[in-house]
């Protein structure tokens, strides 16, 4: 691929009522048609996280973000089948400026952080 090609963000908000596997299956589809037509940068997995307000009445969805590199039939060939493919709630993909930072990890910890007792009593 040309490297004067845009980088994309796509991010997908699939549904967390639909099976973990078919969720795992939208997603590598979407890698797959990446890496046939463009260029894939890399996938971020969210989990499933509460949304701002209700999406297709669905206060959770599962969050990916992907990035990639392709031409204007990619974009629309990602954004008809992603209209028509059951357990996508919403996606969007934007273009990103050069010198965008790389996206946070928003990844949910395995454990959280707590403060320490002795910490606490000092204060």
């Amino acid at each position: 691929m040309a490297s004067g090609q845009h980088i994309y963000d796509l991010t997908l908000l699939l549904d967390p009522a639909v099976e973990a596997e078919r969720r795992e299956q939208i997603v590598a589809d979407i890698a797959d048609l990446i890496d046939r037509t463009g260029e894939f940068i890399g996938r971020h997995d969210w989990g499933a996280r509460q949304t701002a307000y209700e999406v297709r009445k669905k206060s959770e969805a599962d969050y990916h973000l992907i990035q990639f590199r392709g031409e204007n039939e990619l974009l629309e060939q990602l954004d008809h089948n992603l209209k028509i493919t059951d357990g996508v709630l919403r996606h969007r993909i934007i273009k990103l400026r050069p010198g965008t930072p790389a996206p946070p990890d928003l990844r949910p910890s395995a454990t959280p952080t707590t403060a320490e007792p002795e910490a606490v009593e000092q204060l």
